[in-house]
């Protein structure tokens, strides 16, 4: 098997189609079909299956197109790193960010990275929870921002700020019964889509105000509908304090006192452990030198538990 072949592969699984592959790479549908013939013949297995007028994966191609991803992101990430340690200035960042992270944080901290560096690329992604997990596990991207650590296997912690989640309303809301338990009942809450870390928590908390029933619920794809909605007198939600800051400022939302909020949480800058790319390890200095963000607090180390004289 050659890397084309693993490319091709991945290009086929992931848009569905022989043509729409050979459109991604820039290759003839005859030369798609040839390498995947050749990966299939090498393996001994038949990795896709026809699904109408596209295809799709088998059980085996679903397992084997995991392991290609991990195999060319680590190859993707060792060549950016080699580049990197040649040159920094001129390597290559590869960072990606939770929603509210990625539109309302990460932008400010690479303007200014970037005017420091100014030759170094800079490739950022922005997405769900589960999203930029993805990313991070197939070595896609060096850095993560985003809320807790929450990976299938273990992950540094490398810079750390805390910020809130509160609940927000349009202004037009009536001040004296905000935040009652008869508001709260009466109220649509507007919930991010499953996959995020946004609607679990909000999910447990609900949970946790006992209203007696099941609120009524609208669910939004990104935090500019929730804010656009909730600003327009859709429903309430429960957000980021960073999010909505600018909103907040200017009167457009306001923060409504509901029990158990604000919900403290932190922000966390992740990456896959070991040796960190020489561009990702000046943007992590560069963002612990902000005063916004702290290295992650040190395990205690293991002693006695009774020490002498005690």
């Amino acid at each position: 098997m050659t890397l084309t072949q693993l490319r091709t592969f991945l290009a086929i699984a992931e848009t569905g189609s022989v043509h729409a592959a050979a459109d991604r790479l820039f290759i003839t549908q005859s030369a798609v079909s040839a390498s995947l013939t050749s990966l299939q013949k090498s393996l001994g297995l038949r990795l896709l299956e026809r699904d109408g007028r596209g295809v799709r994966l088998t059980d085996a191609g679903k397992v084997y197109a995991h392991y290609v991803r991990g195999v060319l992101g680590l190859l993707d990430e060792g060549r950016n790193a080699a580049s990197a340690e040649s040159d920094p200035e001129r390597g290559e960042l590869r960072i990606a960010a939770v929603t509210t992270a990625g539109e309302r944080i990460l932008p400010w901290i690479l303007a200014d990275f970037r005017a420091q560096h100014p030759r170094m690329g800079i490739s950022m992604e922005v997405g769900n929870r589960d999203r930029v997990r993805r990313l991070l596990e197939r070595h896609e991207v060096d850095l993560v921002l985003g809320g807790r650590p929450d990976y299938e296997r273990e992950v540094t912690v490398l810079a750390v700020r805390p910020h809130e989640l509160i609940v927000v309303a349009p202004p037009e809301a009536p001040p004296t019964e905000q935040g009652t338990p008869t508001w709260l009942r009466r109220a649509t809450w507007l919930l991010r889509e499953p996959e995020s870390g946004t609607r679990a928590v909000t999910e447990t908390f609900l949970a946790g105000l006992d209203l007696g029933a099941a609120p009524r619920t609208l669910t939004m794809g990104s935090n500019t509908a929730m804010r656009e909605s909730v600003a327009a007198g859709l429903g309430i939600t429960l957000i980021s304090r960073d999010a909505v800051a600018r909103e907040l400022a200017d009167g457009r939302l306001v923060e409504v006192p509901v029990p158990g909020a604000p919900l403290a949480r932190d922000w966390h800058l992740v990456a896959n452990p070991g040796r960190l790319p020489a561009t990702a390890a000046m943007l992590t200095a560069h963002i612990l030198g902000t005063g916004n963000f702290h290295a992650p607090a040190q395990p205690e180390p293991p002693g006695d538990e009774h020490p002498p004289g005690a």
